[in-house]
């Protein structure tokens, strides 16, 4: 998946990279790498933390809802403006361009070519191994994102969320699932 990455961010890094005055040329390649790390990096964090339904949300929804207002967005982001300023002595403001130029993008081709069946560079299942470690090999997690495509508000709050998630599982509350699940990625 990462080979993979660092060529998506490539193809998507044209102005907020390669035509950047803030990152020198011979340092383009390791502006490339350092970003696609850094989004592999935010994407582990949200899935150890409390952002594993908002990855799966992303996954399963819409490429146009992958905005500055999208919560992974803005996790991954963060995580590729902390490593560029740390790494190219960035001020904040020049990571803050390159992340936002660049992360929505990568993240909506991510999603696109993912959910493309006639795209293999990038594969749903493949992307969560990676991310948790292994861990995930013997989950669905097609199916978990078909279940937020569903819209299934099981708790009849008015909305698909964590709960509805553990519903699904198990007939009822079933934290036990997703207590399983939120385990695969180190919490």
């Amino acid at each position: 998946m990462l080979e993979n990455l660092i060529k998506l961010v490539k193809e998507q890094a044209g102005g907020s990279i390669i035509n950047n005055p803030a990152i020198p040329n011979e340092r383009n390649d390791e502006a490339i790498e350092t970003t696609s790390n850094s989004i592999t990096g935010g994407l582990q964090n949200m899935l150890r933390g409390n952002g594993i339904k908002d990855v799966l949300r992303m996954f399963g929804g819409q490429e146009d809802a992958i905005n500055q207002d999208n919560p992974v967005v803005q996790n991954v982001s963060g995580n590729v403006i902390q490593n560029l300023m740390n790494k190219f002595n960035l001020d904040q403001g020049s990571a803050n361009n390159i992340a936002g130029g660049l992360v929505p993008s990568v993240l909506k081709n991510l999603v696109s070519r993912t959910n493309n069946p006639g795209d293999n560079s990038f594969d749903i299942q493949g992307i969560f191994n990676q991310l948790s470690g292994g861990k995930t090999g013997g989950m669905d997690i097609a199916g978990l994102i078909a279940k937020f495509k569903g819209g299934l508000d099981k708790d009849g709050d008015g909305d698909t969320d964590l709960k509805d998630i553990m519903a699904m599982f198990s007939g009822g509350g079933g934290a036990g699932v997703m207590d399983n699940v939120k385990g695969l990625f180190g919490r």
